[in-house]
Parts: C-alpha cells; structure tokens; sequence
C-alpha cells in the first residue's frame, strides 16, 4: 500500500543549494567591494550591497515558501535572479567607466580563480593575493614566467626571466576582485536559470498547493 501524499512537502533546504552557496559569495565579496571602492554614501554602494543581499534572501525565502506555493516560489526565484542580473550590471559599469578590461571567461586568470572553486571570502583574497604577486614586477624590472602568453605552461622549459610591460599593465585589487565577482555572478546566474526552469516545470506538471489539497483530501476519502 503506497504511503498517502502529504499535504505540505518537504521544503526548505536552501542551504544546500549551489544557487544559494554561490549568491552568498558573491554577496559577501560585493560588501567587501564596496566599502573598499565605492563612496559609502553614494547610491551606487547601497544599491549594489541590496542587490547582492536581494538574492540571496529571495532564494532562501522563496525555497522555504515552496512547501505551500510553488507559484511564490517561482516568483522569488525570479526577483533574485533578477537582483543578481543588476549587480552584474553594476560591476561591468564599474570596470568600463574606470578603462578596466572586464575578462572573458577562458582568460588565465580567471581559469585559475574558478579551479580554486572559492567557498569562502577568505578563499577569494587569498586568490587575488597570489593574483597579484604573480603579476608583480622583481626589483630589476624583470618577472618570472613559464607559461605562454595564453597563460598554459611550457612544456619542457625552465622558468626564465622576461622583460614585462610597465606596471599599469598589472591588474589592481579591484579590477581583480570585480571580474571574481561577476564570474560568480555568471555561474549564479547560470544556475537560477535551470531552477527556474525546474520550477516552472514542476508547477506545470504537479499544479500548486490547491491541487495538492484536492489530492490529499480525496486520498483520505478513499480511506475505510
């Protein structure tokens, strides 16, 4: 005899949730951003710090609405993708208004920031810490290098001195920390985008709270 269906699912559980772990990143990094780079009492900083706390919040509670609403809980899925779609705004204005380069997926060093697979604020210092002394010139204008100019390694070959550029060519902190934060909020994204489509159809095959009454209460009828 099959177990009767429960009139409130198992809900919750946003925790485990890779969209949840990566947008609490991001959010993390984002307020570490701001009041590092951005005026504090400019619009900007608030903005960029709600939009990060917004999807965050909007995953959790729309998670824990699923038990009794899959219609709220699309639509909170939806305002946190949302947020996060500003805040990558945000960031990308960020680098273009101060002539930063905003890196494509494949560039080296954010192929090494995503092998990381960074979990921790501290994880993500750490990353633009080694980022940085990487680039940094030796006291003789001279830096170390064996990798090609695609950032892959030399096969066979020693690690030997080459003449770099001049040092406006090596990235900042902040132009470091904000390409981060859009490759987080690219995979964020991403990932919201197949929880959307999950819940969409989820909703469309099994219906919503009304449907699962109905269920509930026949299957009780039904009962001697």
């Amino acid at each position: 005899m099959s177990e009767p269906e429960k009139l409130i699912p198992p809900h919750g559980g946003y925790r485990k949730l890779k969209s949840f772990q990566v947008a609490q990143l991001a959010y993390d990094v984002t307020v570490r951003f701001c009041d590092r780079y951005i005026e504090k009492r400019s619009r900007t900083h608030d903005q960029m710090v709600q939009a990060a706390r917004s999807g965050v919040q909007n995953i959790a509670e729309g998670s824990q609405a699923s038990g009794t609403s899959k219609k709220f809980e699309l639509k909170l899925t939806n305002v946190a993708r949302a947020s996060l779609e500003e805040l990558r705004l945000d960031y990308e204005d960020y680098l273009r208004q101060r002539g930063l380069a905003q890196w494509p997926p494949e560039h080296p060093a954010l192929m090494r920031f995503k092998a990381r697979r960074c979990a921790t604020l501290e994880q993500v210092r750490a990353w633009v810490e080694e980022e940085r002394h990487r680039a940094s010139p030796k006291k003789d204008g001279r830096t170390r290098t064996d990798t090609d100019k695609h950032g892959r390694k030399k096969a066979g070959k020693p690690s030997v001195e080459v003449r770099e550029g001049p040092c406006e060519s090596i990235p900042g902190s902040a132009q470091l920390v904000a390409n981060a934060a859009l490759s987080l909020l690219n995979l964020a994204c991403h990932l919201l985008d197949r929880q959307l489509a999950a819940q969409a159809a989820a909703f469309t095959e099994e219906g919503g709270f009304t449907e699962r009454l109905y269920k509930v209460r026949s299957q009780r009828r039904r009962q001697p």
